[in-house]
Formats: C-alpha cells, structure tokens, sequence
C-alpha cells in the first residue's frame, strides 16, 4: 500500500480542488491544472472569456498566522511569469490576453473560505521590461 502524502500536500490538494470548482462556478474553464516547465509550476491555467487566467493557488490550514496571499511576493511573482512566458511561447498563444490571479483558501473548523484576487500582479521578465507581455 502506498504511503499517504504528507499534511501539507493533502492541504495544498485540497485548496486546489476547492479553487477550481469556485472559478468553475464563477464562469471560468479550467484548462489545466499543476503545468510544469522546468523546476517552476503553475498551479491552474484556465480561460475567462476571451482571457487566459494564469492562476496561483495558495491554502492556509487552521492556526496558520500568514495570509495566503503573503505567499506571492515579487520573487514568486517572477517565477509565475517565467513560467506563464513558456507556456504562451509552448502553445503559440503570445496575442492572447492574460491576466494572474491569486485565490486564497483558508481551511477552519468550519470549512473553508475563499478569496479570489483578479488581476493581482503583473510580474515584469527583468532586463528592465515593464510589462510581461510583448504588446
């Protein structure tokens, strides 16, 4: 028999699932989930009209004194970008617009609640460029 993940995968797992059937409801396709490109990941990519949402998902359990959101620092924001960059070059989808999301879930003895953060970055590719996307 298999081991059980570890707590913190299970918590992560259970975030994810929990933001893809929020974005579900709210309108959004889910066109993947967990895409890797080298050592970074992008936890959800999915399509809001005409847009690519390129989504990052963070869960907090119950006593957590962080926010989920503190998570996504500039550091993170740029590895996001990175990553998004390969998959719009991979699928050939550069005159798409994108946007990046953060959905925050907190996990209580009550459940679960649900941030949803549209538009929250805009993660810059460095040497000097302000804006991720070549338009």
């Amino acid at each position: 028999m298999p081991a059980r993940p570890p707590a913190h995968l299970r918590l992560g797992a259970r975030g994810e699932t929990t933001a893809a059937r929020f974005l579900e409801r709210a309108g959004l396709t889910v066109l993947e989930r967990n895409w890797r490109w080298k050592q970074w990941e992008l936890d959800m990519i999915c399509r809001e009209g005409d847009t690519l949402v390129f989504v990052e998902v963070k869960t907090r359990g119950p006593g957590s004194l962080a926010t989920p959101a503190e998570a996504v620092d500039g550091r993170k924001q740029a590895k996001l970008g990175k990553a998004a960059a390969q998959y719009l070059s991979k699928n050939k989808l550069w005159d798409s617009p994108c946007r990046f999301d953060v959905v925050c879930v907190r996990v209580g003895d009550d459940g679960e609640e649900i941030e949803h953060v549209r538009d929250a970055f805009s993660p810059a590719l460095g040497g000097g460029h302000a804006a991720w996307q070549p338009w």
